[in-house]
């Protein structure tokens, strides 16, 4: 790999990371903290949705942006040529 496709990858890396943990980000503190209030007013499964987020929704939210940070690292790598 040369350095050009180095410095690339590695970009492409850093932006996949920063727009997942931003959506972590506004599912855990923007929906469970500071919005709590608000999505309090609809129900999910008979809770709260503000509750939902901020107990077990931003876990759940945390769990699949593993697997698909895991896709798209997994894309990335063919991309470039240094998957296994």
């Amino acid at each position: 790999m040369s350095k050009k496709d180095m410095k690339a990858y590695w970009k492409e890396n850093l932006g996949y990371l920063a727009i997942l943990l931003a959506i972590w980000f506004l599912v855990s503190y923007v929906f469970g903290i500071l919005l709590v209030d608000q999505l309090n007013t609809i129900k999910l499964g008979g809770f709260k949705l503000g509750f939902w987020f901020a107990q077990q929704g931003s876990m759940y939210v945390f769990v699949v942006l593993i697997f698909v940070y895991v896709k798209l690292m997994n894309k990335l790598d063919k991309k470039y040529g240094v998957d296994e």
